[in-house]
């Protein structure tokens, strides 16, 4: 399944940059997440706990960072185990592009998953991955405003 979306940010294109690399607003940004740790400068190893439709499940997982081309962008590539719920992986495609004194954020993203979450059917799986991708760069745009602002 693919999603994708657009968000423009009332901040210069190296803070956004930089805040797409700061893991402590990766973390309070991800949906679910409970951990989220630094392995090297290209990989991040996460705990995520997510409900989708009747399955709950928690995901460890391990997120690596490639096509790095700072400021404009990188691709996040990851996988995680939810145990017996099932596995998911997938990837977005993250670019920056500098608006006057703001930034245009755009994703593409692709998602799959296997096991008893492939079970649910793919309207809702689909849905549920398209609102927890959205939510992820609502709570980065938000996120990076509020810091601007208290800056």
């Amino acid at each position: 399944m693919e999603m994708s979306g657009e968000y423009s940010i009332d901040a210069p294109i190296a803070e956004v940059w930089a805040a797409l690399n700061d893991i402590e607003i990766l973390k309070v940004c991800i949906p679910g997440c409970e951990e989220l740790e630094q392995v090297s400068e290209t990989e991040m190893t996460a705990k995520v706990a997510l409900k989708i439709g009747p399955v709950k499940a928690r995901f460890n997982g391990v997120v690596t960072f490639e096509n790095i081309t700072p400021p404009e962008g990188y691709s996040i590539v990851g996988e995680g185990q939810g145990g017996v719920a099932g596995f998911a992986k997938g990837g977005a495609d993250v670019r920056l592009v500098e608006d006057g004194d703001k930034t245009v954020l755009t994703y593409q993203a692709k998602a799959q998953v296997g096991g008893k979450i492939a079970q649910l059917g793919s309207r809702l799986i689909k849905s549920t991955a398209a609102k927890l991708a959205d939510k992820f760069f609502k709570n980065f745009r938000d996120a990076l405003v509020a810091e601007v602002a208290s800056a």
